[in-house]
């Protein structure tokens, strides 16, 4: 789970891209080097960034939220 920190340096949707280009990479280096082993760990690094950068992120902050007028 993001801390409010993580969730501030990770606004900027480039960040989350470059993170999990990243992570991706990785997973296909270690693929390549026959590392099965970091290989499903970066895939599982990979599969977190996905979901908690793309799936689930919340770009609004705490207390930032627009109150609609009745």
């Amino acid at each position: 789970m993001l801390t409010d920190s993580d969730r501030a340096f990770f606004r900027p949707k480039w960040r989350r891209v470059a993170a999990t280009t990243f992570c991706a990479a990785w997973t296909i280096l270690e693929w390549v080097s026959n590392e099965p082993l970091w290989a499903a760990v970066a895939l599982g690094i990979t599969s977190y960034c996905l979901w908690y950068f793309f799936y689930t992120f919340d770009k609004t902050p705490k207390g930032d939220e627009d109150s609609t007028p009745d």
